[in-house]
């Protein structure tokens, strides 16, 4: 029953309109001004977290639908991987707008001197081409094999993002910590199926990931 209902038109539409949800649960709580004391900050975590998570779920697809014999989720990949350059987007746009006001300056400043923001643009910037390469036309321009090697890429976003996430708390990393507990299993879990012959390979490109955000954390 469950390949037939990802196989139905209707999936991506219901995907496409829970992806949406925590833009109008965001939106709506503007309107009631219930964004906190610093709707600011509010805005910017809640668009940072919601990009990692879609990173995280986009990069769970491929060895969820072998492991669990769902071939039809690889249908969601790309509208997963491009809301989570959707949210951000927003996450750069409300740093940019509302908290510099489009000072270019400050925020090269920023970028500068400190960390977290460096590795934070550094990983939006890794998204990019992800997101400019998703369409089937990019594909066949690349081809099959270097379009694969480019799509590397999401590991060092989420890497990137983990680390902005972690830099970015400073004493309360208990979160940061977890979305890194999930990025691991999902990246060992990746190796693992590689190692089956499940997964078309990417080598060692997930281990070597998983390492270099260990020691950046540290």
């Amino acid at each position: 029953m469950a390949p037939r209902l990802l196989s139905s038109r209707w999936a991506k539409v219901l995907v496409f309109a829970l992806s949406l949800v925590p833009l109008l649960v965001l939106g709506w709580r503007g309107l009631r001004q219930d964004l906190g004391a610093n709707p600011v900050e509010f805005i910017t975590r809640s668009t940072g977290d919601w990009t990692l998570r879609f990173l995280l779920l986009t990069l769970a697809i491929s060895p969820l639908r072998k492991q669990a014999g769902l071939a039809a989720l690889i249908r969601f990949r790309r509208m997963l991987g491009l809301f989570s350059f959707f949210y951000g987007s927003l996450h750069l746009l409300t740093y940019v707008w509302f908290d510099k006001f489009f000072d270019l300056g400050d925020i090269l400043k920023d970028v500068a001197t400190r960390r977290f923001i460096t590795i934070g643009l550094f990983g939006f910037l890794a998204m990019l081409p992800l997101a400019v390469t998703s369409t089937s036309g990019w594909i066949r321009r690349l081809g099959g094999r270097r379009w694969k090697l480019l799509h590397r890429l999401v590991y060092a976003c989420v890497a990137a993002g983990v680390v902005h996430y972690y830099w970015l708390v400073k004493s309360d990393v208990r979160f940061p910590l977890v979305y890194a507990s999930i990025a691991g299993v999902l990246l060992a879990t990746r190796r693992y199926t590689e190692s089956r012959g499940l997964v078309s390979g990417h080598g060692p490109v997930a281990p070597a990931v998983v390492s270099a955000t260990t020691e950046l954390i540290t």
